[in-house]
């Protein structure tokens, strides 16, 4: 599947703003990792871009609708087992580096967006590991992002947690506008 075709399958399944924001973020995170490891970068956007993009017409069967239809589509396999291992209650493994990627930046995505749109400016320019770190500790504030995922994540993609933090902050910048994050 192009990176075309992905972006038409997203735009034609989900039309809320902030779910397409949220595919934007992961998408970028996944290029900015593929870059790092030397991977398809295509492939692994079109992996992050794609991730969710059953969720709001199938939130009861997501990942599981989206990942049949992917698979009638003739996506590569690589792409459907990542997203699928991307839910841990779907109890996919996670065994090739782009499904620990996705896995990994998912949950941090939306949790950074979060922190950034409770900044002064709302400006991704902002925030840093430190103030990121900060709101982990509130269990209140974006209550329903799995700390012990992002921790997890970062593990298994073999990154020390800041540092991860970090990188994936620097890779949503350049899509910051697209994301509704500043400048």
């Amino acid at each position: 599947m192009t990176y075309d075709e992905a972006l038409k399958l997203l735009l034609d399944y989900t039309e809320t703003p902030g779910l397409q924001k949220h595919a934007f973020a992961v998408e970028a995170a996944m290029r900015a990792y593929a870059r790092k490891f030397q991977a398809d970068e295509e492939q692994w956007a079109v992996t992050g871009l794609l991730h969710d993009f059953d969720y709001e017409k199938y939130p009861e069967t997501h990942p599981y609708k989206g990942c049949d239809m992917l698979r009638e589509m003739g996506v590569d396999d690589a792409i459907v087992q990542a997203i699928m291992g991307h839910a841990v209650y779907t109890g996919v493994l996670r065994e090739t580096l782009m499904a620990r990627a996705l896995f990994a930046v998912d949950e941090l995505c939306g949790f950074i967006t979060a922190v950034t749109l409770v900044r002064p400016n709302k400006a991704l320019s902002e925030v840093t590991v430190k103030s990121v770190k900060k709101k982990m500790k509130d269990k209140r504030f974006a209550a329903k992002v799995n700390r012990d995922e992002m921790r997890q994540g970062a593990m298994e993609l073999g990154v020390e947690f800041d540092e991860h933090v970090r990188f994936v902050i620097d890779a949503l910048k350049p899509a910051a506008e697209r994301l509704g994050l500043g400048s």
